[in-house]
C-alpha cells in the first residue's frame, strides 16, 4: 500500500508544480486576482497534501495502522475535492463550485485525525 501512496504522492506534486507554473506563467495575465489566488490556494494544498500522502507511506512501513491507508485515501480525495473544485472555479468563475470545496478539507481533517490516532495507537 506504501508504494500507491508513494506513486500518487509523486504525481499529485509533480502535477502541482506544473499547476503552479501554469499559474504564474499564464493565468496571472487572463484571469482576476481574486482568481488567481482561488487558484494558487488550490495549488497549495495540492503540494501541502502531496508531502502527507509521501508522509502516510513512510508511516504506514514503520508503524502499521489500517488507518493509515485510510488516511492516505482521505488525502487524495480531498485533494481531487478541494483542489480540483478550486481549479474549475478560478478557471471557469462558476462560483457554486466553491461549495464542493469544504467537501474536500472535510477530507483533509479526517485523513489528519486518522493520522494522529494512528501515532497515538503506536506510542502504546
Amino acid at each position: 500500500m506504501s508504494r500507491i501512496f508513494l506513486l500518487l504522492a509523486s504525481i499529485s506534486a509533480l502535477l502541482g508544480v506544473a499547476g503552479g507554473a501554469f499559474g504564474a506563467h499564464l493565468l496571472s495575465a487572463r484571469i482576476p486576482p481574486d482568481l488567481l489566488a482561488v487558484y494558487e490556494t488550490g495549488i497549495r494544498y495540492q503540494l501541502v497534501h502531496a508531502l502527507a500522502m509521501a508522509l502516510v507511506a513512510l508511516a504506514a512501513d514503520r508503524w502499521p495502522d489500517r488507518l493509515w491507508a485510510r488516511a492516505g485515501w482521505l488525502f487524495a480525495s480531498g485533494t481531487v475535492l478541494f483542489s480540483g473544485s478550486l481549479y474549475a472555479l478560478s478557471l471557469s468563475g462558476i462560483r457554486w463550485l466553491g461549495a464542493i470545496t469544504p467537501l474536500g478539507g472535510i477530507c483533509f481533517l479526517v485523513g489528519w485525525l486518522f493520522c494522529a490516532t494512528s501515532v497515538a495507537r503506536s506510542v502504546r
